[in-house]
């Protein structure tokens, strides 16, 4: 469950994973509270759908050889490499067709 900080009107001014200085209050996930922090879940989605645009972007800048993945910093180069191969698995895992099946 997250952690808050609220300030002398009651209103959520931070979000905290754990419990730091004895300040904050455990909500439940969800909590009402939370959205004007976290938001509805909207923003999450656009990142999502952001994060795919972006990561589509750096495979055609390789293909074209205008960017090499080790011009990136190696933190960089190991999130798209694991977020690659997330999304890879995903495909396959979701490939319901054997290989002597014809469509």
């Amino acid at each position: 469950m997250p952690f808050v900080q609220r300030d002398s009107s009651g209103q959520v001014v931070a979000l905290f994973s754990t419990a730091g200085l004895g300040h904050e209050e455990e909500v439940p996930s969800g909590h009402p509270d939370l959205v004007p922090v976290v938001g509805d879940g909207e923003f999450a989605r656009l990142d999502a759908d952001l994060i795919r645009v972006i990561e589509d972007v750096v495979d055609v800048l390789i293909d074209r050889g205008l960017l090499r993945l080790t011009d990136l910093p190696p933190e960089a180069q190991r999130k798209l490499m694991t977020r690659k191969g997330a999304r890879a698995r995903l495909r396959h895992g979701l490939n319901l067709l054997g290989p002597d099946d014809v469509i």
